[in-house]
């Protein structure tokens, strides 16, 4: 595992590059356990992100001399590309590894697999990693897909994403494979089928899955947080599907992000395969980890702004509630505690000239990001000079209103208000038709101090609403940074696109901090090497060969 053997990975439906982060940045005995042969990604923008992260690794890890073209794209506005001549070579090999390629297309296919052919040392062990998309089954996509009349699951090319990557496993042999997924998927049903399942077949037999004679190993389908494994031929029920959702926050993660996560383990690889479990640690909370970024406002929008303009607006908010609150003359602890705080904060409420940040934000002494915590030699990078993607977006006035107010009153009751029993002060009622069915009691949602933060979706490209900040002073949502700290992508990760892409790429990836760790037992496992008496297996060019021959 020296670095000039590192073991080879491919990551398909990378995203933004959350789980090869967490593989590219594992060390052995100070070097690289892992390099990146080819990741895959259909998305223009979070490509570009993907890419630009090759490039950033290539440099710190082959020319350290021209890091700085990446910092200075990162910190410059108005550059158009990051790489100068020096750096040029490292910008077309990461161009080469970070490829745009929609899975599940013939077009797409026959470009990964070419790739594969050129790139991959099948003679040698190496790991496949990915996501398959996830709309499918995440509760929210298939409440949508349920209101469409014409809807119909098993027409959804979605829910067989899966098997780009399960072809990948059938025709390449991976000695080592983890697949990411939401919850819903352990609930997903096609045609009357529950999906988990089947995947859980279809994985530990690939061969089998595309109905073809075995000629290759079978794997073991491994729990990271419990001792289920399951084999082939084995009854599903034999094997617990919670056991397959890792709580990040239970591993030092500072978010409540439950995800299926897959270690698929190659049956020549089962010497080590008892040590397949993560270790847990605690998370910090939210405050500790965006606490010290720059405090920001949010701006006006449909109107016009400007930090007075903004100030007046949200004051008058916090004055009217206030008064309302007190006109109800409660007696109840929590409700004189409300009015107060509303009150003291209507009268001292201003702008703080805080600007609402930006893409590249200067960085001050005063604000210096450190969280205290494990994550400062994560996330920290002395050599950025600035935030980056630290911009609060526009909130309509009736939105700051309902912001201020969940604000303050999660911070006395400690939960957010939900739904129209505790929005009961006049103009906090969004004008929403099943507001009152309870339906979306949570659509208000506070990131509450003191503790791990809600998942990070993508959802919060949308809208702000699941996503407000604690601090009330600030009235905002969070900004791409901050999802993208809960996340754990270091400081000097830069997200390309727009800001509703940069959420969405933040949203929908894997916390590289927990890759990592994962990385970390996937390197054990391999370390162990191949189990004493296992076969060897033909690269697949030189099988092709024999078989001609034959």
């Amino acid at each position: 595992m020296s670095r000039t053997n590192p073991i080879q990975v491919v990551d398909l439906f990378a995203g933004p590059g959350g789980l090869g982060e967490g593989f590219s940045s594992h060390l052995s005995d100070g070097t690289e356990t892992f390099e990146i042969k080819v990741s895959a990604e259909m998305e223009t923008s979070a490509r570009s992100t993907l890419r630009l992260r090759a490039f950033y690794r290539l440099l710190k890890r082959d020319f350290p001399e021209a890091l700085e073209d990446y910092y200075h794209f990162c910190e410059t506005a108005d550059v158009a590309k990051p790489y100068t001549e020096r750096s040029y070579s490292a910008w077309r090999h990461a161009d080469n590894e970070a490829q745009q390629i929609e899975l599940g297309t013939s077009e797409g296919n026959t470009r990964l697999d070419k790739l594969l052919e050129h790139r991959l040392d099948e003679s040698k062990p190496w790991v496949l990693i990915g996501g398959p998309p996830c709309q499918a089954y995440s509760v929210m996509g298939r409440a949508r897909n349920q209101a469409k009349s014409d809807y119909r699951p098993e027409n959804d090319h979605r829910h067989f994403l899966y098997k780009e990557y399960l072809r990948i496993i059938q025709r390449k042999r991976p000695a080592i494979f983890v697949m990411e997924n939401v919850k819903g998927i352990l609930s997903s049903t096609v045609g009357g089928n529950q999906m988990f399942p089947q995947i859980l077949r279809d994985l530990a037999d690939p061969d089998a899955a595309f109905g073809e004679s075995s000629n290759g190993p079978k794997y073991r389908i491994c729990s990271l947080v419990d001792e289920d494994i399951y084999e082939s031929g084995a009854d599903p029920d034999s094997v617990s599907p919670k056991n397959y959702i890792i709580h990040a926050e239970k591993f030092g993660i500072p978010q409540a992000r439950h995800r299926v996560i897959l270690l698929g383990v190659s049956e020549e690889y089962l010497g080590a395969v008892a040590d397949h479990k993560l270790v847990p640690s605690t998370a910090p909370n939210i405050e500790e980890v965006i606490g010290q970024l720059p405090p920001l406002r949010s701006t006006l929008t449909r109107q016009a702004d400007s930090p007075e303009l903004w100030a007046d607006v949200v004051k008058q908010h916090l004055a009217e509630l206030a008064e309302a609150c007190r006109a109800r003359k409660s007696s109840e602890k929590n409700e004189v505690m409300l009015a107060s705080k509303l009150g003291i904060l209507a009268n001292s409420f201003c702008s703080n000239n805080w600007t609402n940040g930006g893409l590249r934000m200067l960085k001050r002494p005063e604000w210096s990001g450190k969280t205290g915590t494990h994550l400062d030699s994560w996330l920290h990078d002395p050599q950025l000079r600035f935030w980056l993607n630290h911009e609060a977006r526009g909130h309509m006035s009736n939105d700051l209103r309902r912001y201020v107010y969940a604000a303050v009153f999660a911070e006395i009751n400690e939960g957010s208000p939900k739904g129209h029993h505790d929005f009961n002060l006049p103009g906090l009622e969004p004008d929403h038709k099943n507001w009152r069915t309870g339906k979306f009691s949570d659509r208000f949602r506070v990131q509450r101090a003191g503790i791990p933060s809600t998942t990070v979706t993508s959802h919060i490209a949308k809208d702000g609403h699941y996503f407000i900040h604690y601090d009330a002073k600030q009235c905002r949502s969070l900004t791409v940074r901050e999802a993208a700290r809960l996340q754990t992508f270091p400081d000097n990760y830069f997200f390309l696109g727009n800001r509703t892409q940069q959420f969405h790429q933040v949203g929908n990836a894997v916390p590289p901090l927990l890759a990592q760790q994962i990385a970390d037992i996937v390197a054990r496992i391999l370390r162990s090497g191949k189990n004493p008496g296992t076969p060897v297996k033909l690269p697949t060019k030189q099988l092709r060969m024999f078989e001609t021959e034959s």
